[in-house]
C-alpha cells in the first residue's frame, strides 16, 4: 500500500484569482480535465514530533497521466506564515517530493503551485508537529473573569421578555411546533427559531442551541426543527440579534451597511468590541432555554461553526449549566498568535504596523480569545478542525483544545480546508450529541 495516502488537490484557476478547490468536489474521476496537482504527508494521520523530517509528494497529472519533466514551486510554512522554505522543483514521472521540520509545536503546511499559461494550480498539504503541545499565545487577562462576571450581572438585570410568533412547521417535521422567537438582552435581541414537540412533558427534554458561523443570515429554521422531533426543546439564533426570514436583500443590505465590518467594530476596547453584545446573546439564549418548565434541568447542548464554535465555547464558559460542545473549526483561537511568531485565529482582529500588534486591540482580544474561554469550561466537548484550513488555523484551534480541562476529543480532518465534507461531518456530529442525550437520559433515569 501507497504510503503517501493523504492528499488535497486543487484545480485550475485563472493567475488573477488564484484560489484553492476541493478536487473531491471538481471533478468525478471519469472526465479528463487539463491537469490535477497534488500533495500529501507520508504518514496517513500527518503527526510528527518537533525536529523531525517531513516529507511531502507532490503529484502531477496531465489528462489522468503523470506529467513529465514539469517544474513545480513549493511554499512551506508554520501554517502560513514565517520562517519560509520556498524553491522550485522538477517532476520526475510526475512526482517528486520536498522536505521540511518545525522545531516547536505547531503546524507545517506545505503548498504547491504549477502555472500553465495563465493559468495556476494549487495545491496545500499539513503536518500537525506536537499539536497537543501547543500553548497559548498569551495568558488571559487576571481580571478575565471578574469582566465576564460584571457583564453577567449587567444581563441578568435585563429582564428576557420572551416573544414567541407561531410559524410553519417544515412539512417533513411533524409532531412539532416552531416559533420565531425574540428576547431582549444587552443591545440587540436574541432571535432566532424555537422548536418543541407538540406532547411535552414538563422537567422531560433536553435543551439544545445552534449558534450561528460568521457572516449575516437568518436564523436556521430546520437546525432548530430537526432536533425537536427527536424530543428536544432546539433553539437557532442568528448571530446579530435580527429578523429572521426576510428576504436575502435584507441581509445583503445589512452585510453590506451597518454589519459590513461588524468583525472588527469596537475593537479598541473590551467595552465596546462588537463580540461582547454576541457573546451575552448567546448567555440569553441559554437562560431562555434553561428557563422552560420543559427542559430536564440537566442536559444542555450548544453547537456552532467556525464563528459559532467561538460562540459555542464562550457560551459554556460563561454557563456552566451547558453539559455538551460540539464546536466545528472554531474562530477566534488566538487572537494574539503574533506576539510569539504564530498565525492568528479569525478574524484576525489585531491590526500589525511593522511588526507591532495595536495594543488597544491586543489587550481587547484577550477577553474575547476562545483559548481563554476553553480553559473554563465544566461542558463536555467534541471538536472537529482542518489541517489546511487558513480561515480558522489548525494552530490556533488545538492551542484552544489544549486547554480544555474537561473529557474532550478532538476530530482531525488531515485533508480539509475551513470547508469540511458534509457527508462526514453532519451524521457524525449528530451521532456524538445523540450519544451524550443517551448517556445522560440512562444517568438520571437511574438516579431516580
Amino acid at each position: 500500500m501507497n504510503a503517501f495516502n493523504r492528499a488535497f488537490c486543487f484545480f485550475a484557476l485563472p493567475l488573477s484569482f488564484v484560489a484553492s478547490v476541493d478536487a473531491a468536489s471538481s471533478w468525478d474521476g471519469k472526465k479528463a480535465v487539463d491537469y490535477v496537482l497534488s500533495v500529501e504527508t507520508e504518514r496517513p494521520d500527518a503527526i510528527y514530533k518537533q525536529g523531525e523530517t517531513v516529507t511531502y509528494k507532490i503529484t502531477l497529472l496531465h489528462q489522468q497521466k503523470p506529467a513529465a519533466d514539469q517544474a513545480v514551486d513549493y511554499l512551506i510554512s508554520k501554517d502560513t506564515v514565517a520562517p519560509y522554505q520556498k524553491g522550485t522543483i522538477t517532476l520526475k514521472d510526475g512526482v517528486a517530493t520536498v522536505t521540511g521540520s518545525l522545531g516547536e509545536p505547531g503546524f507545517l503546511q506545505c503548498q504547491v503551485t504549477f502555472k500553465d499559461g495563465k493559468t495556476a494550480y494549487v495545491a496545500a498539504a499539513a503536518a500537525g508537529i506536537d499539536p497537543f503541545e501547543i500553548k497559548p499565545s498569551m495568558p488571559a487577562p487576571a481580571d478575565f473573569d471578574a469582566f465576564w462576571d460584571a457583564q453577567k450581572k449587567r444581563l441578568a438585570a435585563v429582564p428576557m421578555n420572551p416573544v414567541l410568533t407561531p410559524v410553519p412547521a417544515p412539512a417533513d417535521r411533524p409532531g412539532i411546533e416552531v416559533f420565531d422567537l425574540k428576547v431582549d438582552s444587552i443591545g440587540a435581541p436574541v432571535s432566532g427559531y424555537y422548536s418543541r414537540p407538540l406532547k411535552t412533558t414538563p422537567k422531560g427534554h433536553p435543551a439544545r442551541l445552534y449558534v450561528d458561523g460568521a457572516g449575516v443570515r437568518s436564523g436556521d429554521l430546520l437546525a432548530s426543527a430537526r432536533w425537536a422531533g427527536r424530543g428536544v426543546l432546539s433553539l437557532s439564533i442568528n448571530a446579530h440579534g435580527i429578523l429572521n426570514g426576510q428576504p436575502g436583500s435584507y441581509y445583503a443590505d445589512l452585510a453590506n451597511g451597518s454589519l459590513k465590518n461588524y468583525r472588527k467594530d469596537g475593537s479598541s476596547s473590551r467595552d465596546t468590541y462588537y463580540f461582547l453584545g454576541m457573546y451575552l446573546r448567546v448567555v440569553r439564549a441559554l437562560d431562555f432555554l434553561a428557563s422552560q418548565p420543559e427542559w430536564d434541568g440537566h442536559t444542555l447542548i450548544i453547537e456552532g461553526g467556525s464563528q459559532g464554535g467561538a460562540q459555542s465555547m464562550a457560551g459554556a464558559a460563561l454557563d456552566h449549566r451547558v453539559t455538551f460542545i460540539t464546536a466545528m473549526n472554531a474562530a477566534m483561537c488566538d487572537h494574539t498568535g503574533m506576539v510569539v511568531g504564530r498565525i492568528a485565529g479569525w478574524p484576525k482582529v489585531v491590526p500589525v504596523v511593522d511588526g507591532n500588534p495595536d495594543p488597544l486591540v491586543l489587550e481587547t482580544s484577550r477577553y474575547f480569545d476562545t483559548v481563554n474561554f476553553a480553559s473554563r469550561v465544566k461542558a463536555q466537548v467534541y471538536m472537529w478542525e482542518g489541517f489546511i484550513d487558513t480561515t480558522c488555523p489548525p494552530t490556533g484551534v488545538y492551542a484552544a483544545y489544549n486547554q480544555v480541562p474537561t473529557k474532550k476529543e478532538m476530530i482531525p480532518q488531515v485533508d480539509s480546508t475551513h470547508s469540511i465534507d458534509g457527508m462526514k461531518l453532519w451524521p457524525a456530529v449528530a451521532a456524538a450529541e445523540q450519544k451524550h442525550l443517551d448517556e445522560m437520559k440512562a444517568k438520571f433515569s437511574s438516579a431516580k
